[in-house]
């Protein structure tokens, strides 16, 4: 799915995407109505005013906090406005991890942790899907973050895990079936 290259219509505004467009980087790409994109708190006037006059129709509010928007190919573009103490550093690394578009991408570790905080259950099914298909080293880099930012959640992360490597597991040849 081609989806609108925001770099343009912002600017110097530091943004990234994230929610299903985002997953794709690190997961088969699934079917979705809308882009997600997240900027800071701080930056959500401007980003309004910017959206506006590029021709983006304002749609409403997001009751997580935030704006949707549709734009001129008739795409919604959600814009969460988030205050999360690491979501500065988590702008900063997407502005160097890019998906085939060009798009800046949340980095996997705060795109877990975000999902994660969502809460809701395509964002588990996403975490899942994600870390089952991560390697060691960048699973490991999740855990480090939510034990920094997210201590008390590091024993359902691993449940997350487990589950995403077993789904992520090739099927058993002659017939054989696990429990």
């Amino acid at each position: 799915m081609q989806v609108p290259d925001l770099t343009s219509v912002l600017g110097p505004i530091p943004w990234a995407v994230v929610g299903a467009v985002a997953t794709r980087l690190y997961m088969p790409e699934r079917t979705t109505r809308d882009m997600d994109v997240a900027i800071g708190t701080e930056d959500a006037l401007e980003v309004r005013r910017r959206l506006a006059e590029a021709g983006f129709v304002y749609q409403g509010e997001l009751s997580i906090g935030g704006s949707s928007w549709l734009s001129a190919e008739d795409i919604f573009v959600d814009v969460l406005e988030v205050a999360e103490i690491w979501f500065a550093q988590a702008l900063s690394e997407a502005q160097h991890n890019r998906d085939s578009q060009g798009i800046p991408v949340l980095p996997l570790p705060y795109l877990v942790l975000m999902k994660f905080q969502a809460g809701r259950v395509q964002d588990l099914a996403d975490v899942t899907r994600m870390l089952g298909q991560a390697s060691d080293a960048v699973v490991d880099a999740v855990r480090d973050l939510f034990a920094q930012y997210s201590p008390a959640d590091l024993e359902d992360l691993e449940s997350l895990v487990i589950l995403g490597r077993m789904e992520m597991q090739p099927p058993q040849a002659n017939g054989e079936q696990h429990d």
